[in-house]
């Protein structure tokens, strides 16, 4: 079947990413999205106060400038500026000390006593390479083009996070850090892959910083918005796809959707077994998250920690470790890991003159309505005193309403699914973006790689289509 039209369900970074591959390639695409303000999990908004720019999901992408997809995209051209804090990372400790992860390799682990050696030898072979792992990394199951490094990489990658600190690492503190950054996998850092995530996130700190967008993540949704239209693209806001009836029987569509919500729309076409496998998909933890207004910085007791935009708040490997591990048993942790990203240090445009905006969150179970405000800030404030007096307004979005902002955020999980060892490969199923209605695809983080912003699922699926259905 030859095609000359494309439907594109959602406009989050990666429907917007597919709706630009698709409309490259020839296609007239229409993108829908059923909230008033494209962009899914890249939207800001003044949620405190009149001139209080606030990131209402994502914040910081060290994923977005490593994308493969953003990089063959003239983004700066449409108004995309990063901008690249000191230090990628600070974790604060209840000594008053902190350890920063820096784009120096030699820097960082200077800071790592007896583990500085094991540090530069990991990270600086896996850096050194980043640009070409990550094609391998932002992909689903194949065999990779560099299959020596990717070897590398997956000698790393399958472990529980807490048995790789325990058994790289000999300073509590450089083990602390890496169970920081292997929590934002929102798996038990006991799993196995929970790992993967860890070097995946450190590795790019390294190798292009952890940074944020000039004006907000906002700007990078519009500008694949921008770019998307230049090439022809229309788009339709505040429009929620309801059925595939909607389009033409010829078109592809592309969903940046959930499995929930593709058994909505598309449920009645799908048979029987592929239904029920959607059915079976698991969703992880949700997130509880909080947005301050401040009359001045962060106070924090480790000075060093205004040198980056992001900042994890949980002290040692084992509190972390049971924090995270506490949503999957069902439970809402009294001591949170609270990652934390604090813009208007490094970007003016996000507060008045003198003020600031604060950033948080933490994972509770997937559909928790626990008010987990007094417990974020309790943990802010052991790093930080005097956090609390500076607040001038705070705004809250638990599980629900993170779904309600987003139908992808299924119990606020952020992920669009588990990415738990099976659907870590298995994601939704076996035929990742591929359903068995013609012309029909998933393009959303419920397909390979999975959640961040990158745009990878998009410009996956869209040449899986593309493959499939070649245009006229």
């Amino acid at each position: 079947m030859l095609v000359k039209s494309a439907y594109v369900v959602g406009s989050g970074p990666n429907g917007l990413t597919a709706a630009i591959a698709l409309a490259r390639a020839g296609l007239r695409v229409t993108l829908f999205e059923a909230q008033p303000t494209l962009g899914g999990g890249a939207r800001s908004a003044e949620l405190t106060l009149p001139g209080f720019l606030h990131d209402i999901c994502s914040a910081v992408h060290p994923l977005a400038v490593s994308s493969p997809a953003f990089a063959s995209f003239p983004l700066r051209e449409h108004g995309l500026e990063w901008i690249d804090p000191p230090a990628a990372l600070a974790h604060p400790f209840d000594d008053g000390t902190c350890l920063l992860v820096e784009r120096s390799i030699a820097k960082t682990a200077a800071r790592l006593g007896r583990d500085s050696g094991v540090y530069q030898r990991i990270l600086g072979a896996l850096t050194a390479r980043w640009q070409k792992l990550v094609p391998d990394i932002l992909a689903p199951p194949h065999f990779p083009k560099h299959p020596l490094l990717y070897a590398l990489f997956g000698s790393l990658a399958p472990w529980p996070a807490t048995l790789a600190a325990r058994t790289l690492f000999r300073e509590p503190k450089t083990r602390a850090v890496f169970a920081g950054m292997a929590a934002h996998s929102i798996l038990p850092l006991e799993d196995a892959v929970s790992a993967a995530f860890g070097w995946v996130l450190t590795i790019a700190a390294h190798a292009v910083g952890w940074p944020i967008p000039r004006g907000g993540s906002q700007q990078i949704a519009n500008a694949l918005v921008s770019y998307f239209r230049s090439l022809g693209g229309r788009v339709v806001p505040g429009h929620p796809v309801k059925s595939l009836d909607e389009f033409e029987h010829d078109a592809l569509v592309l969903c940046d959707v959930t499995p929930r919500q593709l058994l909505c729309i598309a449920g009645y076409k799908l048979p029987d077994a592929y239904r029920r496998r959607l059915e079976k998909y698991r969703y992880g933890p949700g997130v509880f998250k909080i947005d301050w207004a401040l009359d001045g910085p962060l106070p924090w007791k480790a000075a060093e920690c205004a040198s980056a935009a992001t900042v994890h708040i949980g002290g040692t490997m084992e509190e972390i470790a049971a924090a995270e591990r506490a949503p999957w048993e069902g439970k809402a942790h009294e001591r949170p890991f609270v990652l934390l990203a604090q813009p208007s240090l490094f970007d003016p445009s996000r507060a008045p003159a003198g003020k600031h905006t604060v950033w948080a969150y933490c994972h509770i179970p997937n559909g928790s309505n626990e008010d987990m405000t007094s417990r974020i800030e309790a943990q802010i404030e052991r790093f930080a005193p005097g956090f609390r007096a500076r607040i001038l307004v705070r705004h809250t979005m638990g599980p629900a309403e993170m779904e309600r902002h987003n139908a992808n955020l299924v119990g606020g999980d952020i992920n669009g699914g588990a990415q738990s060892l099976g659907q870590l490969f298995l994601r939704p199923t076996s035929d990742y973006y591929r359903t068995p209605v013609p012309g029909l695809f998933l393009c959303s983080s419920s397909t390979p790689p999975g959640g961040g912003v990158h745009g990878m699922c998009g410009y996956h699926a869209a040449e899986a289509a593309l493959k499939e259905f070649p245009t006229v």
